[in-house]
């Protein structure tokens, strides 16, 4: 029989700083000049880069800023998923009425800023220079191409593709492609499903829909995966829908 690994070791630079209330996983590396400060939690297996920051205040100008490397733990936790990567000069700041979450398998790229209170699906590509406001919504899958900034409270849908330089001030639809001043639905991510191992049939008729503007009704036939997301999509309250490139 076989011997059984021994659980991979948890590994921080020496010049490095993780403070009071922060919990790693089993594998996590962080690396030289990194920021981490509490409350926060790291999955396992997670890899920290250079000057990463991760903690903080939120950045409101009514909310107590407090000195969480001091042990001042204020705010809500910042949760970081299993085998994420935070690239360099990633910074993510806690919450102030939810956890800011990141997901599973994410990769966040050099010089991302996810603010407080946002939620970030698994599976999750962040391109470097991607700016999150606060309270914004990330579903599973979806990509943000280089330095596309997202407005507060604003959502991008599962496996949505937005194209880089493009600033979202309004929903994003799963499945979509978007891009453009002012940002609008161009068709599907048909890379991202393809990928995601949904088959062609169904993702053409998942571009009939995003550029035809059918209801909810129309999800009939599709997978429970995709229905699920599209009914999502629709029920969503506060919907700020963009719109298509016609």
């Amino acid at each position: 029989m076989s011997a059984v690994p021994a659980p991979a070791s948890t590994r921080v630079s020496a010049s490095a700083f993780v403070g009071p209330g922060v919990e790693l996983g089993v594998g996590v590396s962080v690396a030289p000049f990194a920021v981490l400060v509490g409350p926060a939690r790291i999955g396992d297996h997670v890899r920290i880069g250079p000057g990463a920051h991760v903690g903080g205040a939120p950045e409101i100008a009514t909310v107590r800023q407090n000195d969480a490397w001091d042990g001042d733990l204020d705010h809500f936790e910042v949760v970081v998923g299993d085998h994420t990567v935070l690239r360099d000069h990633v910074v993510i700041h806690h919450g102030s009425v939810r956890p800011t979450i990141i997901g599973s398998g994410c990769q966040l790229f050099s010089r991302t800023y996810v603010a407080h209170d946002v939620h970030v699906g698994d599976g999750v590509t962040l391109s470097a220079g991607v700016s999150l406001g606060g309270h914004v919504t990330v579903r599973p899958g979806a990509n943000l191409g280089l330095n596309v900034s997202v407005h507060q409270r604003r959502v991008v849908g599962a496996l949505a593709m937005v194209g880089m330089g493009t600033p979202v001030a309004r929903d994003v639809p799963p499945f979509a492609t978007v891009y453009g001043v002012p940002a609008r639905v161009r068709g599907t991510n048909r890379f991202g499903m393809e990928r995601a191992g949904i088959d062609a049939g169904e993702i053409d008729a998942v571009e009939a829909l995003l550029t035809d503007g059918a209801g909810p009704g129309a999800c009939v036939g599709l997978s429970a995966r995709v229905r699920a997301e599209l009914e999502w999509w629709s029920a969503l309250p506060g919907r700020l829908a963009m719109a298509d490139a016609r």
